[in-house]
């Protein structure tokens, strides 16, 4: 996203010639009646870049409208304009709206992030509520968002509406949709092409369903067993692997049109610490970070990542003390300079602890002066907005700093916009659900036992606490696999999964199964140990065909795990 001379001389006169700089405080809450109106700027041709256009556009946006459109808060409710007393409630709280669609016109805003969240999300601490459920549900929820959005000043760009779907434990839209196998399970199949197939069908389905940024891949490179925030969310502990499995997802995904966000930058998976809760700190030195962290990072940026978010962390090799979503080292001198990046930044949560200790306006400002280009769930949004304008005002922010992240903001949208929609016939489509389940049962991995031999005899499935969904799921594919299953008595099949302890496992099992990180296994007896590593339909089809013994088990785990191999069935290297 290269701003061209005209684009480039555009941006100048915005920055030098935008008016309003207006020194007194701002009011508590925006108007919709810009009150700071730039000068004219000129029409851009007709065959203009993404990025000549948004430099035209931004030229003639107020103050407000630039703030605006660096702001990219959640709201309540499932639709933009018809929301429950429960959720007018919320977004009162939030930012004394009513609906969604009001919280657009109110604050000009630039996106919106749709949450939900459920038991097993190691996310679910800063997503205040649930806006997801169903594909006819979102579709209309994200159309009646561009619709508010259109009639902004910057309303010939579309609103960016995103959300966290990286699959797995992690995935905010479930009900109707193509469930891919999680990060981990795509490492564990080793086989970048798998994953981008897989992933392009994943962006098609978001991209019907109306949005147009997906927050994923995970590239963090996952170092301590105990990394539960992290955990299957990442492909794996091998940089060079996790660099190819991160291109190929990027691949995928804006091949469909749909943005893929590279985090948590620069490297979340070398700590055990919860950046939700706490800052966690980095402690390798640089050649630790260059060399264990940042390829994934790269190599996402080389396959064309249009987004990086800033991770809540302690990078203590760089700017020891400062989260690097507030460091200027990490991410304009590090992230820009040494690795590049041209695309947009956005933030990590600024709900999120680390985010919090400064008030929201100050944190806004702090923010967008390390480089950031987008504010991803800001704390108290009417402040933040607030704050975002007297620092512009009181010259704390600087113009060319907010037009700088306007214009990169503006180029994505008219980039994306670029790309039409599918038809949502496409969700939920047989060709889809066959690149997942291809990834699905590559990534199916014997870690203890002899291959290729088949369940004897009726087979029983058990699993820990509050899996029956899974469970079921395991029932229904063996018996379409014609594997006999009983409610007891049979050779036993147990299921683990994310949060799952010692505790959890089965003494008597004569199979063991993982459906998150496979860890757990070296606690385990069983003759038989597996991992699928995600507990989709999709994972459990493959897990049947493999316990039937109508298929191998060609995965290896991506971590290693004590005192097993990666494979029990392929060759060990050495």
């Amino acid at each position: 996203m290269r701003l061209g001379t005209r684009a480039l001389a555009t941006l100048l006169l915005a920055a030098a010639g935008i008016a309003g700089c207006d020194a007194s405080a701002p009011t508590a809450a925006p108007t919709t009646a810009a009150s700071t109106q730039p000068p004219p700027a000129a029409t851009p041709r007709a065959d203009a870049s993404p990025a000549e256009r948004a430099a035209a556009l931004a030229g003639t946006l107020s103050d407000e409208d630039l703030v605006g459109q660096v702001l990219m808060p959640y709201a309540y409710g499932s639709s933009a304009t018809d929301v429950t007393p429960g959720n007018k409630a919320g977004n009162q709280q939030l930012a004394g709206v009513d609906t969604p669609a009001e919280m657009v016109a109110k604050y000009r805003l630039g996106g919106l992030i749709l949450v939900g969240f459920s038991a097993d999300d190691p996310t679910s601490k800063n997503q205040g509520t649930t806006n997801v459920d169903n594909p006819k549900q979102v579709r209309g929820l994200t159309t009646g968002l561009q619709a508010a959005s259109a009639k902004l000043a910057a309303g010939s760009a579309p609103l960016l509406i995103g959300t966290d779907q990286e699959y797995g434990v992690v995935t905010r839209i479930k009900t109707g949709v193509t469930a891919l196998p999680s990060a981990m399970g795509a490492g564990a199949a080793e086989d970048p092409r798998l994953t981008e197939d897989a992933w392009r069908a994943a962006g098609d389905e978001l991209s019907a369903l109306g949005l147009n940024v997906d927050f994923a891949p995970v590239a963090d490179v996952l170092g301590a067993a105990d990394s539960t925030v992290i955990g299957s969310r990442s492909f794996g502990s091998d940089p060079t692997k996790v660099s190819a499995q991160v291109a190929g997802a990027v691949r995928g995904l804006q091949a469909s049109g749909v943005a893929a966000t590279l985090k948590h930058f620069p490297g979340h998976g070398h700590t055990s610490g919860d950046s939700h809760s706490t800052l966690p700190s980095l402690a390798q030195d640089r050649r630790g970070l260059d060399r264990g962290d940042l390829p994934p990072f790269v190599a996402g940026i080389d396959a064309g990542a249009k987004l990086v978010m800033s991770g809540h962390l302690d990078v203590r090799a760089i700017d020891p003390g400062t989260p690097a979503t507030f460091s200027h080292k990490v991410l304009t001198d590090v992230l820009r300079g040494q690795l590049g990046f041209k695309g947009v930044v956005i933030t990590d949560g600024m709900n999120m602890a680390p985010a919090k200790r400064w008030p929201a306006g100050e944190a806004a400002v702090r923010a967008l002066n390390a480089g950031n280009d987008i504010l991803l769930m800001p704390d108290k949004l009417p402040e933040a907005y607030n704050g975002l304008l007297s620092g512009l005002r009181s010259g704390g922010l600087a113009r060319a700093r907010l037009v700088e992240a306007v214009a990169r903001v503006l180029t994505l949208k008219f980039e994306l916009a670029a790309k039409p929609a599918p038809a949502m016939s496409t969700v939920g489509s047989a060709t889809h659900r066959r690149a997942a389940d291809k990834l699905a049962a590559a990534a199916v991995t014997q870690l203890r036992g002899a291959c290729g031999t088949a369940l004897r005899g009726p087979v029983q499935v058990t699993a820990a606490g509050g899996r029956e969904t899974t469970r079921g799921l395991l029932v229904n594919a063996l018996r379409a696999a014609g594997v006999e299953v009983v409610t007891s008595g049979g050779t036993v099949v147990h299921l683990v999964g994310y949060g799952d302890e010692p505790g959890d496992l089965s003494e008597g099992a004569a199979v063991t199964v993982a459906m998150d990180t496979p860890y757990l296994l070296a606690k385990s007896n069983s003759p038989v140990l597996l991992a699928t590593y995600s507990s989709s339909q999709s994972s459990m089809t493959g897990l049947a065909a493999v316990l039937a013994g109508k298929a191998q088990p060609t995965g290896r785990s991506p971590v290693p795990v004590t005192g097993l191999p990666p494979s029990s069935c392929t060759p060990q290297p050495g």
